[in-house]
């Protein structure tokens, strides 16, 4: 799902509509683009972003992302390397990351509830995924209080 603009697989484009029913796409809510420049803001060598796309992925338990770098912004937002902005929700994630498409060589972390990740600048282009989703590592406040199922929610912040 995404906010802001939608991504057309047959185009390989953003749009402002969803190709499969004409829709226009739900606006990004405020609060939540409060939140995504704040956190870049906390980092002063990336260039200030106004998100206008949001992706927004849930991963099962058993949840993957391969190894991809996120280059499909404009030539010129990619060019001045403008950050986009990740944060996790939910279950644990071991985050891995590095300069070629090979796991073997990736840097792993653990990306938990309610952290932030931000690549730009020259960062902005590294390989990333997720290689797996780590079990019932929810907070229990977390659960308690929105009732979240298993899994991990992240939402990704761009600027077209």
């Amino acid at each position: 799902m995404s906010l802001g603009k939608n991504w057309d697989l047959t185009t390989r484009s953003y749009g402002p509509t969803r190709p499969f029913d004409g829709a226009q796409v739900p606006a990004i809510p405020e609060a939540l683009k409060t939140i995504a420049q704040a956190a870049n803001s906390t980092v002063s060598k990336f260039p200030q972003i106004d998100p206008d796309i949001c992706i927004v992925n849930y991963y099962t338990n058993s949840g993957k992302l391969g190894l991809h770098q996120d280059k499909d912004e404009s030539k010129s937002s990619i060019n001045q390397g403008l950050p986009f902005i990740s944060i996790s929700i939910g279950d644990t994630a071991e985050f891995m990351f590095g300069d070629t498409r090979d796991k073997g060589k990736a840097t792993k972390i653990d990306l938990e509830s309610g952290d932030v990740l931000i690549l730009g600048g020259g960062s902005r282009l590294l390989f990333h995924g997720i290689s797996h989703v780590k079990t019932n590592t929810t907070p229990t406040w977390l659960k308690e209080a929105t009732g979240l199922r298993p899994g991990r929610i992240n939402l990704t912040f761009r600027q077209y």
